[in-house]
């Protein structure tokens, strides 16, 4: 008798299969959302710390997820369980050899080159074979339960709930356990050292499965109407797309880390568990309730009512928001679910679903707009799953009238505006306009009042003032030129980059953060700087920094995104560049990679390249600094400019310093309210010379920068999470 034969027959083995796939599937469930967060931050010092590189990263592994599910859907439907078995553990084994993950030697970054496309061919090469062989175990081995004999074989959805479970848990202990005790390295180890021991289950559940295959009949199923995978794909699509929506919201403002990423995607997958079971832990009735609140909140902040920049009170509302949609969508979804001979197909219209989610925010979203436009778009969509379909079948008579009605209210508010042009008034009418059509809503058809709403819409924003003279989206940012008549201002996400008066003659006056007298300006006009014949400049901005220029310097710049480039660089905008620094050159590209290929060295290198209040950390570790010494001539001056809202940036930086025995300084100024042009900024010096540090510092009081002994930040090791908490 073979081993497969001793397995089936063997009656403990009908209590034992429930144990050993639910251990397996939460296995690989843990691996599989671990390696995420890990391999973006294996690659993150080369393709840089922006929000857009989470999503980018997210559309990578739900592409995969995708293949994963349809191969997962096409072998079972195909072929006998043991060739299954037997045709995924090749894939399981084919993936070893990538282990331990890291970047594929030989690639690098090539400035000017589609920004998405590149970090999607970074995380194929790196991480797409082990991915894809995880990706199907959650169908796959659904599949074979249901054909194992095991308790509830007819029903295995319930495995679905393991795996997310298993998922969850991996995402909260990368960020706050993982990260902070063992650094990427050790991280690395323990992934392959699971992704092996996987091997074992997947060996365990595929012989209990293909024991009992010849003995358990298969269900006969009839084919499913493509309305309701349609449906599928919508549900599916609406909390994966929202999830990364409100990702960029979050990281545009604290930084593209771990766990920024993993929170969001943590209720993501919290909401699977909590829905796919017989009972749920709010009926579907309260969670649309829910939903129609957390809607409305979001909508709030995706359109700006709440401000630009999220405080940590509204940065939690917006999570929890999101995870009362997510709820809603995916309880939606269970309820839906077919019967098990439809399984893998099930998961692999929910995989495409997802996958359309990350498309759309990675991809189309920032070719198709130039604001973070996805959030409502997404909302929208929402908002027409708490409908049923009877709420749009009004007559054409009445669609036309409501059309029109909106169209005529709207453009009304339009030429109210721009006979009285007052913000405030105007927004309080588009609220009044907005609230009568909701009421009227509760009597008439929802979709025609829909339908008058939005007619009413395009009109009715037309009136709301805009200042922006410019925008424009990369895969680093939101980009925004306002102006309002005395200065013109550039915004990246919600943090002020630059400013300059206009029409101001003579040679510009710095502004913002380079304001004469505040700390960077002290410090490149300093004796130090003023005797440096090249400066090093990395993060252009409006490039203010360039009217500190002193005659017979050679100065030269390091800016990332293109779109920033071209925003300093063009004299209709900002005329800093043109009329202080005329010839210097820009160098597009990461700076910590450019810098490395490049010889050049610099009397005053100044590291100004934080977008938004996002951390760019390897620009900030110690591996960096040395970098930076290595560019730096004898005598020379490190200027850090780290203004931030979340993060004292002085601690990594007063141990990296230590740690290279360098001599450190900080300084922060808070300027008089009365100084308009002026705006509060921290700044860090460093030399190895002591007595060049007291020179540049002369000028003012500055504060000795300290070690406060703690564990330095490495390219391998960084923690952020604990900064953020002190």
């Amino acid at each position: 008798m073979s081993l497969t034969d001793t397995l089936s027959h063997r009656p403990g083995l009908t209590r034992v299969a429930p144990v050993v796939f639910t251990a397996t599937i939460f296995l690989s469930a843990g691996l599989l959302f671990f390696v995420q967060p890990l391999f973006a931050k294996i690659v993150l010092p080369e393709i840089g710390g922006a929000a857009a590189v989470w999503t980018t990263a997210m559309l990578f592994f739900q592409t995969v997820l995708l293949a994963g599910y349809l191969y997962a859907h096409l072998i079972t439907r195909y072929l006998p369980v043991g060739a299954q078995v037997a045709v995924h553990l090749g894939v399981w084994g084919l993936g070893l050899f990538f282990l331990p993950l890291a970047i594929p030697e030989g690639w690098t970054w090539t400035p000017g080159q589609p920004a998405a496309w590149q970090t999607l061919t970074l995380f194929a090469l790196g991480v797409g074979v082990p991915f894809a062989a995880l990706s199907a175990n959650a169908p796959l081995i659904q599949a074979w339960y249901a054909r194992s004999g095991g308790a509830a074989a007819d029903d295995p959805y319930f495995l679905y709930g393991a795996s997310n479970l298993g998922s969850l848990i991996a995402l909260l202990g990368f960020p706050l356990v993982a990260e902070p005790v063992w650094g990427t390295s050790g991280i690395g180890a323990g992934f392959a050292a699971g992704y092996a021991v996987l091997g074992a289950g997947l060996l365990a559940a595929g012989l209990m499965a293909r024991g009992e295959a010849r003995r358990v009949a298969r269900a006969s199923s009839t084919p499913l109407p493509w309305r309701r995978i349609g449906l599928w794909l919508v549900l599916a699509f609406v909390p994966s797309s929202l999830m990364l929506a409100v990702t960029t919201k979050i990281s545009t403002d604290i930084g593209a880390i771990p766990l920024v990423w993993a929170v969001p995607l943590s209720l993501y997958l919290l909401s699977f568990v909590l829905t796919f079971r017989a009972r749920p832990v709010l009926p579907l009735p309260a969670l649309r309730l829910a939903t129609i609140g957390a809607l409305a909140l979001l909508g709030a902040v995706f359109l700006g009512v709440t401000g630009g920049h999220q405080k940590l009170g509204m940065i939690i509302a917006m999570a929890a928001a999101f995870f009362a949609v997510a709820l809603f969508a995916h309880r939606r979804l269970y309820e839906a679910r077919p019967e098990g001979a439809h399984l893998t197909g099930f998961y692999l219209a929910m995989s495409v679903g997802g996958a359309l989610g990350g498309l759309f925010n990675s991809v189309l979203a920032p070719a198709l707009f130039d604001t973070l436009a996805e959030g409502p778009v997404t909302l929208a969509v929402a908002a027409a799953l708490l409908l049923s379909p009877r709420a749009f079948a009004i007559r054409r008579r009445r669609a036309v009238l409501a059309w029109i009605l909106g169209s005529l209210a709207g453009f009304a508010l339009l030429l109210l505006s721009r006979v009285a042009p007052q913000p405030e008034l105007v927004a309080k009418c588009l609220l009044l306009v907005t609230a009568l059509v909701l009421l009227l809503s509760l009597r008439a058809r929802i979709g025609a009042a829909l339908l008058a709403l939005a007619a009413f819409t395009w009109p009715a924003m037309q009136s709301l003032p805009d200042k922006a003279v410019f925008r424009d989206r990369s895969f680093f940012g939101v980009h925004k030129v306002d102006e309002d008549g005395f200065a013109r201002s550039y915004t990246n996400g919600t943090t002020l980059h630059g400013a300059q008066i206009l029409d101001e003659p003579g040679k510009p006056t710095p502004l913002s953060y380079y304001h004469e007298g505040l700390p960077l300006a002290e410090l490149v006009t300093s004796s130090v700087g003023r005797a440096a014949r090249d400066v090093g400049i990395v993060g252009l901005g409006v490039g203010a920094m360039a009217c500190h220029a002193a005659p017979g310097q050679n100065w030269q710049y390091y800016e990332i995104d293109p779109v920033v480039a071209r925003i300093a660089t063009d004299p209709d905008l900002f005329t800093y560049l043109s009329d202080c620094t005329p010839d210097a050159p820009v160098h597009l590209g990461d700076a910590r990679m450019v810098l490395e290929r490049q010889d050049q060295t610099y009397d005053v290198l100044v590291i100004d390249a934080y977008s938004s209040d996002a951390v760019p950390v390897h620009l900030t570790t110690t591996e960096a600094m040395q970098l930076y010494l290595d560019r730096l001539n004898p005598g020379g001056l490190l200027i850090y400019h780290v203004s931030n809202r979340y993060y004292d940036l002085t601690v990594p930086l007063g141990r990296s310093a230590s740690a290279l025995g360098l001599s450190g300084a900080h300084r922060y100024d808070r300027p008089e309210e009365d100084e308009l042009n002026a705006h509060a900024s921290s700044v860090v010096a460093l030399a190895r010379d002591p007595r060049t540090l007291a020179s540049a510092t002369a000028a003012s009081d500055w504060q000795a920068l300290v070690d406060d002994g703690g564990r330095e930040w490495t390219d391998d090791h960084a923690n952020l999470l604990g900064l953020l908490l002190r």
